[in-house]
């Protein structure tokens, strides 16, 4: 899988969470804060950030549960929490 593939099923996700309404790439982008041009090279895979490959390896390691608690416990600190 690449890094654009888990971009665009994150992207997917959130939009399915959002009643199914489409989201912009610059909205998704400032909910993030970062560039529309720097999600778009994510997206389209002109950009691999290689963190983010790790990160999603890690998080596979762990158990549904603990997947939950620490996207949660993230979310928190970055004031992303519903």
């Amino acid at each position: 899988m690449q890094i654009n593939d888990l971009f665009n099923i994150l992207h997917n996700s959130i939009e399915s969470q959002n009643n199914g309404k489409k989201i912009s790439l610059k909205n998704m982008a400032l909910k993030f804060g970062i560039s529309m041009r720097t999600y778009q090279d994510w997206k389209l895979g002109r950009a691999k950030p290689q963190a983010a490959a790790t990160v999603m390896k890690m998080l596979g390691t762990l158990d549904d549960d603990e997947i939950i608690r620490t996207v949660r416990k993230i979310n928190k600190l970055e004031g992303l929490s519903k």
